[in-house]
């Protein structure tokens, strides 16, 4: 019986918080951060840990590479270059569109899925984007798709709060599926 014993706790993942773990892939890591941009400006803080998949979409992969072979506690400076990060900004996603098409009440910084867009906007338009009402005109209104990072170097600090091991598939374990999103940039490539 001993044998048996032995082979089951051999498949079990560890369920400790003392345990040391190294970040790979497959894992889940509860890390919290500072955003800023390359002149110190703070763009984003998560003060409170927000678990992500390390192979899983969740983080860009600049980030999932930094973090590989790291523990609980370790601290990783980075800087992400554009292409690494959000993208260049790219003018093509501008879009001058007439107000008149658009309900009262539009101001600068209000969001708008491209699928919510009124009829008569620029055919053009992608419709799988979340545009940022960026000017308002008398006559027109200007659109930008880009992502709100787009174009700019970032300065990430993360702190590596937990490590652990994948969960499990949910057709082996009744735990719910986790919401990995939190972050207000949500740290995933545009």
């Amino acid at each position: 019986m001993p044998a048996l014993k032995d082979e089951a706790a051999k498949k079990e993942p560890p369920n400790c918080d003392n345990c040391r773990m190294e970040i790979k892939t497959p894992s889940v890591v509860a890390l919290t951060w500072t955003l800023k941009d390359t002149l110190g400006e703070v763009l984003d803080t998560l003060d409170e840990p927000v678990e992500f998949f390390i192979g899983g979409n969740d983080l860009l992969p600049k980030i999932e590479e930094a973090l590989q072979g790291h523990e609980k506690g370790a601290k990783v400076d980075l800087h992400l270059e554009p292409e690494d990060a959000f993208g260049d900004f790219n003018e093509e996603l501008l879009f001058l569109e007439p107000l008149a098409l658009f309900p009262p009440g539009l101001e600068p910084g209000l969001t708008i899925e491209g699928t919510a867009l009124p009829e008569g906007c620029h055919p053009d338009a992608p419709r799988n984007v979340l545009y940022t009402v960026t000017e308002i005109y008398p006559e027109h209104v200007v659109l930008d798709a880009n992502h709100p990072l787009s174009g700019i170097a970032l300065r990430l600090h993360l702190k590596v709060e937990s490590v652990r091991e994948r969960p499990r598939p949910k057709w082996a374990t009744a735990a719910a599926a986790r919401d990995f999103s939190k972050s207000r940039w949500g740290m995933r490539a545009a």
